[in-house]
């Protein structure tokens, strides 16, 4: 019974998979609150599927790029359960699962996700003589940039705005199939890509796995502290015998 987890957006997903068979799943909408709600899922979820969270045999878990918080919540949780229950840890791109979804048609597939200053985050994946490829790495791109790079009739999916899908739809004419993801299909993906990696023998090290950032978050740095320094002596006086300093 393997485990995967998806928080790199705040549509949560978690599944249960058995040889990369989903036996259940949810998924869920949640404001920021991906380390509170997370593990009460999965027990809730190990309840409905009848098995218990011991039983667990792989965690799969997305490494973005996505939400900042959500990837560190879904990482931690992960790691906390590989070391904990001795079993193996996967981390799979969030965008290569997105991807997966649309491997059947033996095109190639290009996954974009907003990543603000006018980019894209951008991967091009594509399934050939039964073969799972990854095409270009995961990259920020602009969108004039990925129009250049396609030559071919390619399936755009992930998580494209209309105005985009349209100018993708204008410039590419038929060398463009616009898809957008369902959370189910990209949850799904997760535990099969899990397993098919997991199969082979493959594994993550739970110290050295990181959430994938194309783009280093922001975080606001705390203001600098002057350091206290005691005022001159010439400047404190007595009175009455009590030491004050002048206002």
């Amino acid at each position: 019974m393997e485990l995967a987890l998806d928080t790199s957006s705040k549509s949560l997903g978690i599944a249960l998979s058995d040889k990369g068979q989903i036996r259940a799943l949810q998924i869920w909408e949640t404001r920021q609150n991906h380390t509170i709600e997370l593990l009460p899922h999965l027990v809730c979820l190990a309840k409905q599927a009848g098995v218990e969270v011991a039983s667990i045999e792989a965690v799969i878990v997305a490494t973005g790029p996505g939400s900042y918080n959500g990837l560190r919540a879904g990482i931690s949780t992960a790691k906390g359960l590989a070391l904990a229950l001795n079993i193996p840890l996967l981390g799979v791109s969030t965008l290569e699962a997105e991807a997966y979804a649309f491997a059947f048609t033996g095109l190639p597939v290009r996954v974009i996700h907003q990543a603000g200053r006018e980019e894209i985050a951008t991967a091009l994946y594509r399934r050939k003589d039964n073969e799972w490829q990854c095409l270009e790495k995961e990259n920020l791109a602009r969108v004039e940039t990925v129009w250049r790079r396609t030559r071919q009739r390619t399936l755009f999916c992930g998580d494209i705005p209309a105005h985009m899908a349209k100018q993708i739809q204008q410039t590419l004419s038929r060398r463009a199939i616009i898809r957008l993801n369902s959370n189910l299909s990209c949850v799904s993906s997760l535990a099969v890509l899990g397993w098919r990696r997991l199969s082979k023998g493959g594994h993550d090290d739970p110290v050295t796995l990181q959430p994938l950032y194309l783009r280093p978050p922001h975080i606001t740095k705390p203001k600098e502290r002057t350091p206290f320094s005691a005022p001159p002596m010439d400047q404190w006086k007595q009175t009455n015998g009590n030491t004050k300093t002048r206002c």
